[in-house]
């Protein structure tokens, strides 16, 4: 990097349903993003008027106005020098639109960039949701007719890690529930109470082995990043987070790979880490906490193995024995996850980023963590065929 890149401030709505107000009224996209980035602006101390360029996260297809970045840059009154752009990326796409913010500040084009997003999901008929998703998985021609869906490849993961790792679901489950105890203290969750293994395991099936609290419900949220060069932030005499490292990869596969490969090993997931490391000049030990995109509770205990914190086929046993609480050795998803923080795909990887920063400033009542020294936050493309992961240093 020429020169490093900070977050400043940062706004979100708490995870839920916002397509319909108390009294009926319909909330719209840009009217919920508006919010966020005016809280984020305050939390800076910012005005419209200090903005040189606006990254905007893909609201989905879901959304009824197109061309939504110039559209709310419009709404928002902001006169750009640097850029204007939508970024799209599967799940990843909330850490494209905080990345190439990034990049942005970093390369020297711009001082300051809004990076924000909103995905309204819970609006959509069941079955036009299920047929969008059916035509993400994978080819159009051939895997798509099928009818698989992206928790369908996530369970068949599980069954084989179930299999060839001698776990018990009850093991696999309590991921679920250590999530759940995060949420209970965040402020920003979708679901917030406790639940029990029994209850993990007694909840309707959705595709075997997973059930209803072992897959992320459909969700609403929004959230705004301010990020400002280092000397900016240092100027602010506010708390500041920098992003010390980034990392990323790309396997050359889509959803449904088309070659035979080892579905219990993320691949692009330990180089983008490996990567993200070494630019940050910092090991893997040195992380105090990690916020690891995980629609699944499988897809958490993969990741965990796949950075490193546990051996193959550990990841599952180490939640079960709370070492991925945040009181243990490695905290994960100390905000509750996808599973019980909420999961608006388009946003998810924005929401982790705002769990960094709170950890990083010593804010998360409830669920802090003991060491806050360095974050990680993790996004992925799509069953982590691509990863990216980027490393966080707060400052006071």
């Amino acid at each position: 990097m020429s020169r490093r890149a900070a977050i400043l401030g940062y706004g979100a709505v708490p995870v839920g349903t916002y397509q319909r107000a108390a009294a009926g009224r319909e909330v719209l996209e840009h009217e919920l993003a508006t919010g966020v980035v005016l809280e984020a602006a305050a939390m800076a101390g910012l005005s419209k008027d200090d903005i040189d360029g606006v990254v905007v996260a893909h609201p989905g297809d879901h959304t009824r106005q197109g061309y939504f970045h110039t559209f709310l840059t419009a709404h928002l009154g902001i006169r750009a020098r640097a850029t204007v752009i939508q970024v799209l990326g599967n799940g990843m796409t909330g850490g494209h639109a905080f990345d190439m913010a990034l990049q942005q500040v970093t390369s020297g084009q711009a001082d300051c960039v809004l990076s924000v997003g909103v995905h309204f999901e819970t609006g959509v008929p069941t079955a036009q949701h299920l047929d969008y998703s059916i035509r993400l998985t994978g080819d159009v021609d051939f895997q798509s007719v099928f009818g698989a869906v992206p928790i369908a490849w996530y369970a068949m993961d599980a069954q084989r890690y179930l299999h060839e790792h001698r776990v018990s679901r009850a093991t696999l489950a309590s991921i679920a529930v250590k999530n759940r105890a995060h949420a209970v203290a965040n402020p920003l969750a979708q679901f917030r109470e406790p639940i029990t293994i029994d209850q993990v395991l007694d909840a309707r099936p959705i595709v075997e082995p997973l059930g209803l609290l072992e897959v992320p419900g459909r969700a609403d949220g929004a959230v705004a990043l301010m990020i400002v060069s280092e000397d900016i932030a240092r100027a602010s005499g506010r708390p500041y987070v920098l992003v010390r490292g980034r990392g990323f990869e790309h396997e050359g596969l889509h959803q449904v790979s088309d070659r035979p490969g080892d579905s219990l090993s993320y691949g692009s997931l330990r180089a983008a880490g490996s990567r993200a490391l070494e630019s940050a000049g910092v090991a893997l030990a040195d992380i105090g906490t990690f916020q690891i995109y995980s629609p699944c509770t499988i897809v958490e205990a993969l990741g965990t193995e796949s950075l490193g914190m546990f051996a193959r086929g550990r990841g599952a046993d180490a939640a079960a024995a709370g070492e991925t609480g945040f009181d243990g050795r490695w905290p994960v998803n100390t905000c509750g996850g996808c599973l019980s923080r909420g999961h608006p795909p388009e946003v998810t990887p924005l929401y982790d980023v705002v769990e960094a920063v709170t950890q990083l400033h010593g804010r998360a009542q409830g669920r802090q963590v003991a060491r806050r020294g360095l974050a990680m936050t993790v996004c992925e493309l799509g069953n982590y065929n691509a990863a990216l992961v980027h490393i966080l240093e707060g400052q006071a």
